[in-house]
């Protein structure tokens, strides 16, 4: 007897039954139901998707966002602080830049960042972020995953795990970084004890051909069709197997099957940079941060709910000498891509529910890094006691700037705002109470701001 699924797998060469497999998955009826299907939050939220920009190795924030002129006035003389720095740290270091009011808010900004500032009246700059150590992978942890000390989930996969995705031909979550980071900070993007489909898919951004964007992505042996059957074929088995037992691994290596076939088609029409007008590619920049960038952008508006972009993998913004040199290459790889997209996303409508980050792990000290020798490498060491990022978009009250350091930029002194904070306030524009988003494992409700965290409400619209 000729059953529906056989009448649809040799009618029409086969397209019929792909078409049901992808109804039933997106019903829930294959193996198991998808975790990734869109739902609405605790509550509704502005903000439909984010996308992070991550300056790994920590931007100064006194000569990016947060201007301190009494640096100028102290140059070369010792700082009164009792604070400690990693390395030896010599006198007040002025910022090499210009900065410069911007808008009708008049909000300061150095010239390295020019081009990202005729958006200021849409930007929340926090100038009194504080982070917990001054050691990169421990602070990277904290940005991304709410915990310096063991792996946890990370914000795109709390984001997933709370809102699904609205396309289910994409990974919900992706993370670009041009040549790839070191095996030990792919934990950045993990989904650690959440199941294994909410974790961010990498995407190596330096390529332009989709093969080397993402491997694997087409089958070298055989057919779409026959691609359907197998996994029709271990749908069934799965099945089966789960009838007696849970198996959170399962499901997800069935969902990443699932998905990786879907993506053979969509993702060859997302990353296609080829199809966007020629003004606009200009406009972004044909270098790798402008493509990455332009590729986000056709993320964001194909459903992808949570895309990370990073910058300063090959060269990091961790500029303990020749922070002039150093600091001015890197934003000038950044500045245009950046205030791209924020055109961009208006002129598309899509401003208004994206939300932009802008930040790295901790910032630099205001002071001087010093030599073994003792002598002045006109760079900057590591400062977690204060620095700075920004949103935008996503019920953000632009041309805001919320709290501040110490009048040399050493440590956040008026509204400090733990990263805690930063990450209570983004789940709140997405319509997550951070409170109520929490999953239980080895035997205790787990949070991404564990027992911390408040909305920073002042920066919201």
């Amino acid at each position: 007897m000729l059953t529906r699924r056989s009448l649809l797998q040799r009618s029409a060469l086969g397209f019929g039954s792909l078409a049901l497999g992808g109804i039933l998955d997106g019903e829930g009826l294959l193996a198991s139901e998808n975790p990734l299907l869109s739902r609405g939050g605790h509550f509704p939220g502005k903000a439909k998707r984010v996308i992070h920009f991550f300056l790994n190795g920590g931007p100064s924030h006194v000569d990016t966002f947060d201007p301190k002129p009494a640096l100028a006035k102290y140059a070369g003389k010792p700082l009164a602080t009792t604070l400690t720095t990693e390395r030896k740290t010599g006198a007040a270091f002025p910022s090499p830049f210009q900065f410069q009011r911007y808008g009708q808010s008049g909000i300061e900004v150095s010239e390295l960042f020019a081009k990202t500032a005729q958006h200021i009246d849409d930007i929340a700059v926090i100038r009194s972020m504080y982070a917990q150590v001054p050691n990169h992978e421990p602070s990277l942890m904290l940005m991304n995953c709410g915990d310096s000390v063991q792996a946890r989930p990370s914000f795109g996969a709390w984001t997933l795990y709370g809102l699904g995705s609205e396309n289910q031909n994409l990974p919900g979550f992706i993370a670009m970084c041009p040549g790839g980071m070191p095996i030990k900070d792919s934990e950045n993007w993990q989904s650690a004890f959440l199941p294994g489909a909410f974790q961010g898919t990498y995407i190596d951004s330096k390529h332009e051909e989709l093969s080397r964007l993402i491997e694997n992505i087409d089958h070298p042996q055989i057919t779409a069709v026959d691609q359907r059957r197998q996994l029709d074929l271990l749908a069934r088995w799965n099945a089966r197997h789960r009838v007696d037992r849970i198996d959170e691994r399962l499901d997800a290596r069935i969902h990443s099957y699932e998905l990786a076939f879907r993506m053979q088609h969509e993702a060859s029409d997302a990353f296609d940079l080829s199809k966007e007008p020629a003004h606009l590619r200009e406009l972004y920049g044909d270098t790798v941060h402008g493509r990455q960038t332009l590729m986000a952008r056709r993320l964001l508006e194909r459903g992808v709910r949570y895309v990370q972009l990073w910058h300063g993998a090959g060269q990091p913004w961790d500029n303990h000498n020749d922070i002039e040199t150093n600091h001015r290459k890197l934003a000038g790889e950044l500045d245009g891509p950046i205030a791209a997209l924020l055109s961009d996303l208006k002129q598309r409508g899509l401003f208004e529910d994206t939300l932009v980050l802008w930040g790295g792990e901790f910032g630099r000290t205001p002071t001087v890094e010093l030599s073994a020798a003792g002598k002045p490498q006109m760079g900057r060491d590591h400062n977690h006691y204060g620095f700075t990022v920004w949103m935008a978009g996503g019920g953000i009250k632009g041309g805001t700037v919320h709290g501040s350091t110490d009048e040399f930029g050493f440590k956040a002194q008026e509204n400090p705002v733990s990263v805690h904070d930063l990450h209570a306030t983004m789940l709140h524009l997405l319509g997550m109470d951070h409170k109520r988003l929490t999953y239980r494992y080895a035997g205790r409700d787990f949070r991404l701001t564990d027992v911390h965290g408040k909305v920073i409400r002042e920066i919201l619209s």
